[in-house]
């Protein structure tokens, strides 16, 4: 018998931790454990009791919703849920990897055009994928203004192309889905992370956001802003949104999940810019916007390069983190990828 062992960290809550067999496909002998509160006693009991026997193959809301018809009346759970129990379960018949499972490297190279960074996400992301790379950690530096479209959305809705041109701004397609982003060189924190999919195995997409920027939330709890995520991609302070995700499963078998923040933003040049802006803020004007997207210059009164600086050795204190810069055969099929792809009318403008 294999005893199969699975963690999860509820965002904002504790760790939660399933041991368990599985024999003819069904649940066994499940043990769940963790630092969270629970009261009364007899409910780590039921849940055990609710887990036993359970169909392996369970999604985790269907194994949530077993357990919480099995709860004692008047259950309290503090740093737990039953979603995130259920999802520890799935994580230990999945045999997912933890964060501290892998070796994680850091690339932090210079400023680069917009494309290229669109290429890197995919070569990088590929390149983990296949095993060549160890899990990654990429802090970028934008050489020049540009939009960056989700994978799916419409380029005349969501760029003016006259305001764009008038300000210099480049637009790219990248390959997650997701909105929009106006970024502009020093005004902007973007970060990728490249992962083995075991890494997020038993999660759903959306439980999986949270998942990734689980220690960035922490990063900036550590600045002194208290900050959630907003389903399903935006990361949330009570003043305002601070930034948004977006996230690809590749085929290779990996990962990409990716951040960008606003350190500091033009509203006026992105209402000339993004239409989408426009309608979710019409008749509000542009105060209204940097109400609703708000800079961490403001909320931190720190330099940029200090916020990220923090970002890095607080992820560095969790998972780990030595550097490991963009190899040139990695640069190579990048720039490659940009040419004959992300630079390219084809795919930029894919969805007119």
């Amino acid at each position: 018998m294999n005893v199969m062992h699975g963690e999860y960290k509820m965002p904002g809550g504790k760790l939660v931790v399933a041991d368990l067999d599985v024999e003819g496909g069904l649940l066994r002998s499940p043990r769940i454990s963790g630092d969270f509160f629970l009261e009364p006693d007899e409910a780590l009991e039921a849940i055990n009791a609710a887990l036993d026997g359970l169909p392996a193959a369970l999604e985790a809301r269907d194994i949530a919703a077993r357990i919480e018809r099995r709860l004692p009346p008047s259950t309290l759970m503090l740093g737990v849920s039953a979603e995130a129990v259920a999802i520890a379960v799935r994580r230990a018949v999945t045999r997912a990897s933890d964060w501290r499972d892998h070796q994680w490297r850091l690339v932090r190279e210079g400023p680069q055009d917009p494309a290229l960074h669109m290429a890197l996400d995919q070569v990088l992301a590929e390149e983990v994928g296949a095993g060549r790379r160890p899990p990654t950690l990429r802090v970028w530096e934008w050489a020049s203004p540009a939009v960056i479209i989700g994978s799916f959305q419409s380029l005349r809705n969501e760029v003016d192309a006259e305001g764009a041109a008038r300000h210099g701004i480049q637009v790219v397609r990248r390959i997650s889905g997701g909105g929009a982003m106006f970024v502009e060189p020093g005004n902007t924190i973007t970060y990728s992370l490249y992962a083995p999919e075991s890494l997020v195995a038993g999660m759903s997409f959306a439980e999986s956001y949270a998942f990734l920027d689980d220690w960035v939330l922490g990063a900036l709890g550590e600045l002194g802003i208290t900050t959630w995520y907003q389903p399903l991609n935006d990361i949330a302070s009570d003043q305002g949104k601070i930034g948004g995700a977006a996230q690809k499963r590749l085929a290779a078998g990996a990962v990409l999940h990716h951040v960008t923040m606003a350190y500091d933003i033009d509203a006026g040049k992105m209402l000339q810019v993004l239409r989408i802006g426009r309608e979710k803020l019409s008749g509000k004007g542009i105060a209204s916007a940097n109400k609703r997207v708000d800079p961490l210059r403001r909320q931190t009164g720190l330099p940029r390069e200090e916020i990220i600086e923090r970002m890095i050795g607080h992820f560095r204190g969790r998972y780990g983190l030595v550097p490991g810069p963009i190899e040139d055969g990695e640069l190579r099929a990048a720039e490659k990828l940009a040419a004959e792809k992300f630079e390219t009318a084809e795919w930029t403008a894919r969805v007119p």
